[in-house]
């Protein structure tokens, strides 16, 4: 069975995107907007906790998961072709 790629990239897109941003919120729900650099903010400029940053953490992150959903889906198809498991 093959992998849609694009359905898999987009699927990958959304949940990295929205984990992002709901994770932005949550911290700022408890501990209140901080607007501090986090580690992933090191990887995604403009990224922090405030809900600017949430917005382009959601962004960021859903181009990313496209990205990387893309790549393993694409992967999964490519070696599912070459490697019998049977």
């Amino acid at each position: 069975m093959k992998l849609n790629v694009k359905a898999f990239a987009l699927t990958g897109g959304l949940f990295w995107g929205t984990g992002l941003c709901f994770i932005a919120w949550w911290i700022m729900l408890f501990e209140g907007a901080t607007g501090e650099r986090t580690l992933i903010g090191q990887l995604y400029p403009g990224y922090n906790i405030s809900p600017l940053g949430s917005v382009i953490g959601l962004v960021w992150g859903t181009c990313d998961g496209m990205i990387g959903g893309a790549v393993f889906a694409w992967l999964y198809n490519f070696l599912q072709t070459r490697l019998p498991l049977r």
